[in-house]
């Protein structure tokens, strides 16, 4: 209960540092505008027809199917990925060896494009959930594990030593000493993750099944509609901020000040 009163204490001061985000944004729009001034609606609609072309995707009900869909593929992957990768980067963290046994493996999966294990992923999987569920996983795992490599590698040697030389019980190790630190390096991994989560998720279902995002995407550039591109694209994205700057930055900057209150 107290953590909860922390974020809400600290919402309004972060919904104040977002004006840089927010002039940002305005920028982006402002820039597609005189795009779509140059190009044409058949080339790049405009942001008012496209926000139209969304709106009217939001209120007859045909969005909410497709992302949810794409939601819980997306999610299920970067939740297996976060498991899977957060465990295994803190357990090779604590051997060099270990560690230097992961990297050329690590370097794989990163080098590997995700085009590739969609492919492979359809040949196994087939045109169901798998496939997107699947790329998805492996191609957020070596971000989360390097994250938690790094993290546990980098812990302090002194407050190990202290921890042993004070007979800290092992819950005050964990959760005042290790976690914080490791969760400064688990949440950037996290964030930049879920963002690939999203991205992928999409291209597996534009390429390999019948519904979702990405097969909304597909339908529309086989009629040749860019304002329903556009309008499909720009929820996704919504989507993806909303995630991540009204739930993943917050905690973040909440483990952050209690990292930095326990130093």
């Amino acid at each position: 209960m107290g953590v909860v009163w922390q974020l809400l204490r600290g919402l309004p001061a972060y919904l104040w540092s977002g004006w840089g985000a927010a002039a940002s944004l305005l920028l982006f729009v402002a820039l597609w505008e005189l795009g779509a001034g140059y190009y044409g609606p058949l080339i790049l609609p405009d942001p008012l027809s496209t926000f139209a072309t969304l709106k009217s995707l939001v209120a007859s009900g045909a969005a909410w199917p497709e992302l949810l869909t794409t939601a819980r593929r997306a999610l299920l992957g970067l939740l297996l990925a976060v498991a899977v990768g957060s465990s295994a980067g803190m357990l090779a963290g604590l051997s060099m060896t270990a560690a230097m046994v992961s990297r050329p493996w690590v370097t794989l999966l990163l080098g590997m494009p995700p085009i590739a294990w969609l492919v492979l992923a359809m040949l196994w999987f087939g045109m169901g959930d798998g496939t997107p569920v699947f790329t998805v996983f492996v191609a957020c795992l070596p971000i989360v594990f390097i994250g938690a490599l790094q993290g546990t590698r980098t812990l302090d040697l002194h407050l190990k030593d202290m921890a042993r030389a004070y007979h800290l019980p092992w819950r005050m190790r964990v959760f005042d000493l290790y976690l914080p630190h490791v969760a400064a390096y688990l949440f950037p991994a996290w964030i930049t993750a879920l963002g690939s989560s999203w991205k992928v998720a999409v291209m597996a279902e534009l390429l390999a099944t019948s519904d979702g995002v990405g097969a909304a995407l597909a339908v529309a550039r086989s009629h040749l509609d860019m304002g329903a591109s556009l309008a499909w694209i720009g929820l996704v994205v919504a989507s993806l901020l909303l995630l991540e700057y009204g739930l993943m930055e917050p905690i973040k900057r909440e483990l952050e000040r209690w990292r930095e209150a326990g130093a």
